[in-house]
């Protein structure tokens, strides 16, 4: 095998970390950390923001020469990699939090920033001693796709490229305009629905909304199709057969009395009387949670072998880095000390076992005790499952809400053994859900980044300080954008749906409490195992399932809309990865743009204590209103296309 050679040699001296680039990286974290766990809210995905972050990066950092002079390719290594841990904060917060809001546990800010500060602190000390194995050592094995593409990027723009980051802050402002008209000024609906007229209850219809648009673009068209099929299982199949098998039965004790707490009539008694959407909440909701576990899992027991060999590599570099990291290494080579290593894991446990505040201010010191061994435990392992993971498939892909199901499954059946069943045991148990599914996830992240350092030549250690600093910087404001969110829409409903945290409420309840609709959640494992008999990814096809058909669609739509363009300029690399393609970075400004705005919003709503609505246009008929609105998403599309076409024209 060839020895790797960097971009920047380990003997040229280059600046690198500076103040600049850390607080650049800090304000860029929050903005893509928040407008993501807006975007995880709503339909349980995140996505990598590695790409669009390197392009930001270089583009302020180009502005800011005439305040702070030209500013190096290291420089903006740092700045990425400052602002990307933010992302992984958002994916392992969103996935858990909102539970603890679902149990009515109104959670303080300061509890949920110390829970993601843990966590990212964890993720980013644990990959330490795992860098020289997955990043170096299996530099040829795994690819690290948002890692390369990142350093793809960083080595084209600051090479005097860069023009591509107009389009980041273009679908940034698209975004936050689409978003303004539809949910401040409600000019035009912000979703299409059509009742299907040959089969009963049978619903379909397209959330109009330019940020699933862009997930669906970057996603690809694979995975759209399998969480759209997942959606029209629910919608189409599902919904009309319960209706038309169960329709003179009466609706179960417990689904009755969910259902009348989101508003049924009372007068409704029968399955029969109830719509789409009510059959959906009752019925559906659970049959998905049951397909998502069971998706989860399968793509945990499937990482078993990947797991274990980690593991050993864990333990192997853990026992021999302390020597070889103080043997006067390259610039390159340097990785911090594994004896910060240990001093920040040990502070750590310390804290969730003396501290009450972190995990539960009613827990006694032995729960908390435990509690920190076994996040210690679950967030090691996870860590080098999520590196291996996203080394192979990527950050998006990343199944960190089944790495989160499994921690809650075997937590949660030892509080049932030792009778810590109540309230505290619920919250405790889905806080060390919390902790462990931030730091599988911020550790996928830092690999990323790891792998982008590796290819241009950065210090190592230096990455591992800035993303320190960038997960600590970041965690108190996208905590404070899912608070804000939870308080003015709800966790649950409708505008934020919330599906992991919603899945591991559910899971736990099951547990401790024995409640659950056991039929139904085997309904929903039977279809994830269907599904994997196929070949088909299990856990994109349970998130289609479990959430509304409308969600998906759209994301369907930007998928084709990717596979138009790669068919045309005979382009078959899905995924974030590929670099020549400006529609990647328009969707991702997609993304960010709604994200923001949606928390703006929440803001607001917050403080005048109601949805902020103005000059709203009520359509008569109401179908003129869904063709306006599918006509002006028409016409986002087709701009999507647009600039995707003409990078990979321009590429070609």
């Amino acid at each position: 095998m060839s020895e790797h050679v960097p971009y920047v040699s380990a003997d040229t001296k280059m600046m690198d970390f500076s103040p600049k680039t850390v607080i650049l990286g800090v304000i860029l974290g929050a903005i893509f950390g928040s407008a993501n766990a807006y975007l995880g809210l709503r339909v349980g995905l995140t996505i990598s923001t590695a790409i669009p972050l390197a392009v930001v990066s270089v583009a302020i950092l180009r502005i800011l020469t005439p305040l702070f002079g030209k500013s190096t390719i290291l420089e903006c290594n740092i700045s990425q990699t400052t602002g990307s841990a933010s992302s992984s904060l958002a994916s392992g917060l969103i996935f858990t939090i909102p539970a603890l809001f679902l149990w009515g546990y109104d959670a303080p800010l300061l509890q949920i920033t110390l829970l993601a500060v843990c966590g990212g602190v964890l993720g980013v000390l644990f990959m330490i001693p795992l860098r020289n194995f997955l990043i170096v050592k299996e530099h040829k094995t795994l690819p690290y796709p948002e890692g390369t593409a990142s350093a793809e990027v960083l080595i084209a723009a600051t090479g005097g490229g860069g023009a591509s980051a107009v389009n980041v802050f273009r679908g940034l402002g698209i975004g936050a305009l689409y978003t303004s008209l539809i949910s401040f000024l409600y000019i035009w609906p912000s979703k299409v629905q059509i009742q299907l007229p040959l089969i009963k209850k049978a619903v379909i219809g397209v959330s109009t909304t330019p940020a699933l648009m862009g997930v669906g673009y970057i996603l690809g068209r694979r995975i759209g199709a399998i969480m759209v099929g997942g959606g029209l299982i629910s919608w189409v199949v599902l919904i009309p057969f319960i209706a038309w098998k169960f329709g003179e039965m009466e609706i179960w004790p417990n689904t009755l009395i969910y259902l009348q707490s989101k508003g049924l009539d009372p007068a409704i008694t029968t399955v029969g009387e109830l719509s789409p959407q009510q059959i959906w909440d009752g019925y559906i909701r659970i049959i998905g949670a049951g397909a998502v576990a069971a998706a989860g899992i399968i793509t945990v027991i499937k990482s078993i072998p990947t797991m274990v060999g980690s593991l050993k590599i864990g333990i192997k570099e853990l026992r021999s880095s302390a020597a070889l990291l103080n043997s006067g290494k390259l610039r390159t080579e340097r990785d911090l000390s594994i004896k910060y290593v240990l001093l920040g894991v040990s502070v750590v446990v310390l804290l969730v076992t003396f501290i009450p505040g972190i995990i539960g201010n009613e827990t006694h010191i032995i729960m908390r005790f435990f509690s920190a061994i076994a996040i210690a435990i679950f967030a090691f392992c996870f860590v080098t499952v999520s590196s291996r993971i996203v080394g192979m498939i990527g950050v998006s892909s990343n199944p960190t809400s089944g790495m989160a199901i499994v921690t809650l499954l075997g937590v949660g059946l030892i509080f049932k053994l030792l009778g810590w069943t109540d309230l505290t045991g619920k919250i405790t148990a889905l806080t060390i859900g919390t902790i462990v599914c931030i730091a599988a996830s911020i550790a996928g992240d830092i690999s990323q980044d790891l792998k982008t350092g590796y290819i241009i030549g950065a210090t190592p250690r230096k990455q591992q300080i800035s993303e320190l600093l960038g997960a600590v910087g970041s965690a108190f404001f996208v905590c404070l954008a899912i608070f804000y969110l939870g308080k003015a829409y709800g966790f649950g409903t409708a505008q934020l749906p919330a599906p992991q945290a919603t899945l591991m409420k559910t899971v736990l309840d099951g547990v401790l409490d024995g409640n659950l609709r056991w039929d139904l959640v085997g309904i929903g494992a039977a279809f994830s195992v269907v599904i994997m008999l196929f070949r088909i990814p299990p856990l994109p096809f349970a998130v289609g399932v479990y959430l509304p058909l409308n969600t998906m669609t759209p994301v369907f739509i930007g998928g084709i809309i990717r596979h138009m363009v790669d068919k045309k300029y005979k382009s078959d690399k899905e995924g974030a990865g590929n670099t020549g393609d400006d529609g990647i970075l328009l969707g991702s400004g997609f993304i960010a743009g709604e994200g923001l705005l949606g928390v703006v919003i929440a803001v607001i709503a917050v403080i005048i204590s109601r949805t902020p609505k103005f000059l709203q246009i009520n359509y008569s008929p109401a179908w003129l209103g869904q063709i306006v609105s599918a006509a002006i998403f028409c016409a986002l599309g087709w701009y999507l296309y647009r600039v995707a076409a003409k990078s990979k024209q321009a590429g070609a």
